[in-house]
């Protein structure tokens, strides 16, 4: 018998997806990861009350690099996407994303302080606009243009787009991975999305 709140995490291949659904279930929820080739499987059964979507080594730019299934992003749900999960998301939803290895930049790796530029529905209660809040990054591909209804609600040093929300869809995007030990205030942003 399946709990009637559940979430599906899409697996794009990272090594914390574990970690993301330990958050959930830390947060009282329900969820089951199903790999981005049976995802839209995983969905028709699941009937998830909302969808993450996982990091991944894979970079979104390579050619063949795992894509979400498209029906995901018409259903109507609630949405986070996890680094590569907010690339891919806004990739296919008409944004532009870059390799990293290209002009100056190689990526962001380790330890990085966002600021909170806007207010935005997953920070209620937890974050407010101006705070500087220490998170955890690992990504060598950047968002260069967030596709159309997103907006920036927070910054970092190197990922001008660490959090984007078009909160009319409720479709959201963390650069950072708030699954970590190593993004203090990260289960509580994960408990803020699935409830």
């Amino acid at each position: 018998m399946q709990p009637t709140d559940s979430i599906l995490i899409v697996d794009f291949g990272s090594q914390v997806t574990q970690l993301i659904a330990r958050r959930v279930r830390e947060a009282g929820v329900y969820c089951e990861i199903a790999p981005s080739s049976l995802a839209l499987a995983a969905y028709e059964r699941m009937k998830p009350k909302g969808i993450i979507l996982s990091g991944s080594p894979a970079g979104v730019p390579e050619e063949g690099s795992p894509r979400a299934p498209q029906e995901l992003f018409d259903k109507g749900l609630p949405i986070l996407g996890i680094c590569y999960g907010q690339q891919v998301m806004s990739h296919q939803l008409g944004g532009r994303v870059e390799p990293g290895n290209q002009g100056e930049w190689e990526g962001e790796f380790g330890r990085a302080f966002i600021t909170i530029t806007e207010e935005c529905t997953l920070f209620d209660g937890l974050w407010k606009v101006g705070e500087r809040h220490q998170v955890w990054m690992s990504h060598g591909d950047k968002v260069t243009a967030f596709a159309p209804g997103f907006r920036i609600v927070a910054v970092s040093d190197g990922a001008p787009f660490a959090v984007i929300a078009d909160e009319e869809r409720q479709f959201y995007g963390t650069q950072f991975h708030p699954e970590v030990a190593h993004t203090p205030d990260g289960a509580k942003l994960i408990a803020n999305f699935v409830h």
